[in-house]
């Protein structure tokens, strides 16, 4: 049996754009346009409501130039009105030639919202429709609060589909504009009118009010819907709209009767995009796109995909042109940071490994988050050890209060006789130093003189976890340079100190 093509129409740059807050600027919305047709591959976008404003007259107008130029300008859609032809002329300035007419689809609407009789709104739908087609722009026609039309005033929604029927559109499309319907009722619904009309096609357009969006678009496709109508990130009014990334990979993987034209591998790239431009953040754990949502955090399923695959599923981050991750924190085990050291082309004894994993616990045990590229300074952290530790700074007070100096008071022990000082800097770290300065003239040893004092983050590193301080000494004889890391910039200093009082104890 032949797989069944279904339209997937973009409405990221119209309904999405109802997202609170957000207004794309023209040259964002030619830029998601074109990666939403040329990479995506969806095979319509909505991209603007007629008669809005200059600015988005202009955003039209610059779409619809480069469509022309290259052959995507009968896949532009833009919402109009049924306002005696205003929003066409509207259309036919900005270059448009598919417009979405907004209709009345329930009784209650056409009744409170309009005051008007179904003959009349139908009269005037139908004057609209004859100069569209008398000005070469093929109509869609939207029937606003469908589904509450469906559960209200069925008789009404048949009475116009029947009108439709006859009119010169190309497609019908049932919102559920207020994110209402349950799967079930999106089925009986589309199946019901499909079954009547099954030649004519129908988009079924799903809001996510109750986070019902992607199964209401998947049983809308069961009952024979034609089309859905997709917004990248799920953006749009209130909750927002059924999400592209989850309904496409729902389709992919649970409808098989079912293709469509968009590719998935696009997906990320196309969501990373709408967010920098919308500036609405994508949640850590959203399906297909969220960071977190090919990452594995336990130790135990990273230890079982090393052992053929146990924990992977038909969502392979591939797929999406992601690849998986293995977090680094208090749930890491040796399987986690293994993999990272896969990744990064680095391999530990098991000696070490256990050093590292257990540092890095250490960070998780103060909610720190460690990423892949902070496992090189861990490292180097954790192992640089080419001393004997003859010197522990045991604890410290350090305070900083406004009008005072700051002050330090430090515990150190010096091959095993322990002494306490305390002084006052010019900052924290000075203090420290000057107070551990006391505790070694008590063993008649200078310390070496500071003479570079460089902090950073591991490059590379999205994370506040870790601070890498690097200190460079100078004695009689030479310079040398210590590090220490911390998720503190001045315990790193401090444990950059430490390493240094080792060095010239031993």
């Amino acid at each position: 049996m032949p797989k069944r093509r279904i339209e997937i129409m973009d409405t990221t740059l119209r309904d999405g754009e109802q997202t609170s807050t957000v207004s794309f600027s023209a040259s964002e919305k030619l830029t998601i346009a074109k990666l939403l047709l040329e990479e995506l591959k969806v095979d319509r976008i909505e991209i603007a409501s007629a008669r809005v404003s200059e600015g988005e007259f202009q955003a039209v107008k610059d779409i619809t130039d480069w469509a022309a130029e290259n052959g995507y300008l009968e896949q532009v859609e833009v919402l109009t009105f049924v306002d005696n032809g205003v929003s066409l002329q509207w259309m036919e300035e900005a270059g448009a030639k598919v417009q979405n007419l907004l209709t009345k689809g329930s009784l209650n609407h056409l009744t409170h919202q309009l005051k008007k009789t179904p003959n009349q709104h139908f009269s005037e739908v139908k004057e609209v429709v004859d100069l569209a087609s008398e000005k070469g722009i093929v109509t869609n026609v939207y029937l606003e609060d469908w589904s509450n039309g469906m559960r209200n005033s069925k008789a009404y929604v048949f009475e116009f589909l029947e009108f439709l029927k006859s009119q010169n559109i190309a497609r019908i499309m049932l919102p559920d504009t207020l994110g209402v319907l349950t799967p079930q009722e999106s089925f009986n619904f589309i199946k019901e009118i499909k079954d009547k009309y099954p030649d004519l096609h129908f988009d079924f357009h799903a809001h996510n009010d109750y986070d019902l969006g992607v199964s209401n678009a998947m049983e809308s496709l069961k009952a024979g819907a034609d089309g859905l109508h997709l917004t990248v990130n799920g953006m749009g009014e209130r909750a927002g709209n059924a999400p592209m990334s989850s309904t496409i990979a729902v389709i992919n993987d649970f409808m098989p009767d079912i293709k469509m034209g968009v590719n998935e591998k696009v997906l990320y790239t196309v969501s990373k995009l709408v967010e920098n431009f919308s500036g609405v953040m994508i949640p850590a754990n959203k399906p297909i796109v969220g960071a977190n949502v090919f990452t594995q955090t336990a130790g135990i399923h990273a230890d079982g995909d090393n052992k053929k695959n146990l924990y992977f599923s038909d969502l392979m981050p591939e797929r999406f042109g992601r690849t998986r991750q293995y977090a680094l924190g208090k749930a890491s085990g040796k399987a986690n940071i293994q993999k990272n050291l896969q990744q990064l082309g680095l391999q530990l004894n098991d000696e070490d490994l256990k050093k590292v994993t257990q540092r890095i616990i250490e960070l998780g045990d103060k909610k720190q988050v460690v990423t892949k590229e902070d496992l090189p300074y861990i490292i180097s952290d954790v192992l640089d050890r080419t001393y004997e530790e003859k010197v522990t700074v045991n604890s410290y007070v350090l305070t900083h209060s406004k009008g005072l100096k700051p002050s330090t008071t430090v515990s150190i022990t010096i091959e095993g006789e322990t002494f306490e000082a305390n002084s006052q800097g010019d900052g924290q770290f000075d203090a420290f130093m000057n107070a551990t300065r006391n505790v070694f003239k008590k063993k008649k040893i200078v310390l070496p003189q500071l003479i570079d004092y460089a902090v950073r983050i591991p490059p590379g590193s999205n994370s506040d976890a870790l601070c890498e301080t690097i200190i460079t000494w100078k004695n009689e004889s030479k310079e040398f340079k210590t590090r220490g890391l911390d998720s503190d910039q001045t315990v790193s200093a401090i444990k950059a100190t430490e390493k240094m009082l080792n060095i010239i104890i031993n």
